[in-house]
């Protein structure tokens, strides 16, 4: 697990970054009060996806007990879950969907947390995702769904799951590759990784 400063002020610096966003909502706050807010929002935001993406369950739990948005994005459109699942961080995950985060968020390219365990082969994570209530053919912006990306990376039982759910095995993208047809080697054109 990689490391990094966990903050002793933490819970004080959520606490006044929820106030100061509603007292900057509501005119509240000078230019310079809200600045520094603005500043401790943008450091706790790094410090969140931080610990989604190193697994920091001590810290993530900081966050859920404070109200944080669980489903704030970085620049890339990443929310936390999709974070934690691409890099393999199996109890981060849990503890974010149990604490309410989106698992059909997308992030700027329309990939999904699950397209991204099934990429990086995390298949108890993606076994997991797979129980959050998504739609199955739920498609990134190159008209990719998961099944796709379960059969062209040979993912075998997260293929049959995504079928037993319902998953269109012959929906097609916008270069022609279907779940079926890539399961079956046949690849047509290029595929966009999440």
């Amino acid at each position: 697990m990689r490391t990094f400063p966990f903050p002793r002020f933490l819970g004080l610096a959520l606490a006044l970054a929820v106030s100061g966003s509603v007292c900057a909502q509501e005119g509240n706050v000078g230019d310079t009060q809200s600045s520094q807010a603005a500043q401790v929002r943008t450091q706790l935001r790094s410090y969140y996806f931080d610990a989604a993406r190193s697994g920091h369950q001590a810290m993530l739990a900081e966050f859920i007990g404070a109200g944080y948005d669980l489903d704030v994005r970085d620049e890339k459109g990443y929310t936390a879950l999709i974070l934690a699942a691409y890099h393999g961080h199996a109890a981060a995950v849990e503890q974010l969907l149990a604490a309410g985060a989106d698992p059909c968020a997308q992030d700027n390219r329309g990939n999904t947390a699950l397209m991204g365990a099934i990429f990086k082969g995390e298949l108890a994570i993606a076994q997991r995702l797979l129980r959050a209530d998504c739609a199955p053919d739920q498609r990134n912006d190159a008209g990719q769904t998961a099944a796709m990306y379960a059969a062209l990376f040979r993912r075998k039982e997260v293929l049959e799951a995504l079928r037993a759910g319902g998953a269109d095995m012959r929906a097609q993208d916008a270069a022609g590759n279907s779940p079926e047809r890539l399961a079956n080697g046949e690849f047509a054109g290029s595929f966009r990784r999440p």
